[in-house]
C-alpha cells in the first residue's frame, strides 16, 4: 500500500510538472508574439515620428524665414545665434526690482520674464509672472549693426 502511493505520489507529480512545463511554454510563446507586435509597432511609430517636421506648425518664426534674413543682411547684422542672443538680452533684463519692460507694478513680488519667442525680424513675443500672476508682453526689437538689441514693449496683458 506505502508503495501504491508513492508511485501516485510521483505520477501526480509527474503530470504536475508537465502541466507546469505546457503551460510555462504557452505563456512564453504569447509573450515573445506580443514582444514581436510591439517591437513592430514601435519601429512604426518611430519611422512616422521621424518624418515629421516639428517646426511645420509654427508658421512665425525667425529660423528660416527668408524675409527676415533679408532684412538683417542689408543692415549687416549677422543672423547665427541671434534668436538666442535676442532671448539672453530679454532675460538678462531680470532683476531683483523686476523687469523694466514690463509695465505693471506689484506688491507681492517681482515680474519677471520667463519664456521669450521670437516671432520673426521685429517682433518678440514673451510670458512673464512673479509666482502667482502672470501675462504676456509684445515687443519690437531692433538689432544694431555692433549687435546690440533694442527692446520696446507695444502690448502688454495680464490675466487675473
Amino acid at each position: 500500500m506505502r508503495r501504491s502511493i508513492f508511485m501516485y505520489l510521483f505520477l501526480f507529480a509527474a503530470l504536475w510538472i508537465v502541466f507546469q512545463y505546457v503551460n510555462a511554454s504557452k505563456s512564453f510563446d504569447r509573450q515573445q508574439d506580443k514582444i514581436e507586435r510591439l517591437e513592430v509597432e514601435l519601429t512604426e511609430v518611430n519611422d512616422s515620428l521621424a518624418s515629421i517636421d516639428l517646426n511645420a506648425g509654427r508658421y512665425f518664426k525667425l529660423t528660416g524665414n527668408e524675409n527676415a534674413y533679408d532684412y538683417f543682411e542689408r543692415f549687416g547684422v549677422e543672423v547665427g545665434g541671434l534668436e538666442s542672443r535676442i532671448e539672453t538680452a530679454l532675460v538678462s533684463k531680470n532683476s531683483t526690482s523686476g523687469n523694466p519692460l514690463i509695465p505693471y507694478e506689484n506688491a507681492t513680488g517681482v515680474f519677471q520674464i520667463n519664456k521669450v519667442e521670437v516671432l520673426n525680424h521685429k517682433w518678440v513675443i514673451a510670458d512673464f509672472s512673479d509666482g502667482k500672476r502672470w501675462g504676456e508682453l509684445i515687443l519690437l526689437y531692433d538689432v544694431d549693426k555692433d549687435g546690440s538689441i533694442s527692446f520696446e514693449t507695444l502690448q502688454s496683458v495680464i490675466y487675473p
